[in-house]
């Protein structure tokens, strides 16, 4: 990750240069020329990582944090893991990643995916009648139900308008998932180096003596070549793309999630995951609240796409009127849940304009980002993606694209 680019990419990959020779303080300077370098070790770089070193390709991770750092947005013990989608294409994906999840907890032991049934409620009944209609042609068990019966089942919970059930539905989590991963890819042959920011990306040319195609890659201490690059930099890749590649432009957001304390008598054995779509719009996206319980640790409720833009470098302390915002949610929504106890956590987001993923390729550079607070359910099926755009084995979805 980085926030002084050197590149200059265009659809064509090649590039125009800014002549800078980046020394460290040991002043070390290499010539080292690598098959695939990810830059990011977070979500889709370790997804990345797996699915490459799997395809028996040469890799090497540069990370500008410690692996499994906090400063993003691939941390924690919990994300949702939803069925409930309204077009195919999407619960297609969701249910490869559920495949690939299961595969990867063989593999290594882990339990990554817990299923305990996930509710989706409030506003746009369309939508959820979609999603009913969508799960029903692919055989995913789903159903529609009253507030009220809603009520009756899960107490701890209050709901508005159409509830949908989809008992496939649960929680990752990312910690354990995120290491499994990066153990797969290290055993099969991938250099994981953490501490090491990359300053700069440049694709060369022919005039530059080294042959088309290759990409100068910079870090403080040493410059590595590489055939291909995937910049799986998340909220970083403005910094380090943009203007150069034609990037949407990604807002990066801090958003203030909260772990909120069951009432005595509330069994959390019993929550589902949930999302409840609400009135009011969101500054970056679609308002919602979301959570699930987080074993050990509480409850997570979230306010998605509420968080102020930030620069993911230079981040304000937490804003108490989030904090507030959160609180009176849970008070409001949650008669299991005690308002008044509860423990602030955060992360960023990297938001498209239209919450649509960004994952293409531009000559050998691939680029993925714009993951909008979404994506982490799909991290296996966006690293196999990203394979294949280096491989040459596959297009993204249109969506997806860079336009």
């Amino acid at each position: 990750m980085a926030t002084r680019p050197t590149t200059e990419l265009n659809r064509s990959g090649r590039a125009g240069v800014h002549r800078r020779r980046v020394r460290g303080s040991i002043g070390r300077v290499t010539n080292e020329t690598v098959d695939v370098v990810v830059v990011g070790a977070g979500a889709m770089g370790s997804a990345a990582a797996w699915a490459l070193a799997s395809a028996d390709r040469d890799v090497v991770v540069l990370e500008q944090h410690t692996l499994g750092h906090d400063q993003g947005g691939s941390h924690g013990g919990s994300r949702l893991f939803r069925l409930d989608y309204a077009d195919g294409e999407t619960l297609a994906s969701a249910l490869r990643a559920e495949r690939l999840w299961r595969h990867i907890e063989e593999e290594t032991g882990e339990d990554l995916l817990t299923v305990v049934g996930g509710l989706e409620h409030g506003v746009g009944s369309n939508r959820l009648d979609a999603a009913k209609a969508v799960c029903d042609q692919a055989g995913v068990p789903i159903e529609i139900i009253s507030a009220e019966a809603a009520g009756e089942r899960w107490p701890q919970l209050a709901f508005e308008g159409t509830v949908v059930h989809q008992p496939g539905s649960g929680r990752l989590n990312p910690d354990r998932g995120l290491a499994a991963m990066r153990r797969l890819a290290t055993r099969r042959g991938a250099r994981f180096e953490a501490e090491t920011g990359v300053t700069g990306l440049r694709v060369l040319d022919a005039g530059d003596g080294h042959g088309p195609g290759l990409v100068e890659v910079t870090t403080s201490d040493r410059t590595l070549r590489a055939r291909h690059v995937v910049a799986a930099v998340g909220s970083w890749a403005p910094a380090l793309l943009g203007g150069h590649v034609a990037l949407p432009t990604i807002t990066v957001t801090q958003e203030q999630p909260r772990f909120f304390t069951a009432r005595d008598e509330v069994d959390v054995a019993r929550w589902p995951v949930f999302v409840h779509w609400r009135d009011e719009a969101g500054p970056h996206g679609r308002a919602a609240g979301y959570g699930c319980v987080e074993p050990g640790v509480g409850v997570k409720v979230g306010l998605h796409h509420s968080g102020p833009a930030v620069d993911p470098d230079r981040r304000p302390p937490p804003d108490p009127g989030l904090e507030e915002a959160v609180v009176d949610y849970v008070r409001r929504w949650f008669p299991g849940l005690d308002a008044d106890r509860s423990t602030p956590i955060s992360c960023l987001y990297d938001n498209s304009p239209d919450e649509m993923f960004v994952v293409d390729r531009v000559g050998p550079v691939v680029v993925a980002t714009g993951f909008s607070g979404e994506g982490f359910k799909f991290v296996p099926v966006i690293g196999e993606l990203l394979r294949d755009l280096v491989t040459g084995a596959g297009v993204p979805p249109d969506r997806w694209r860079l336009r």
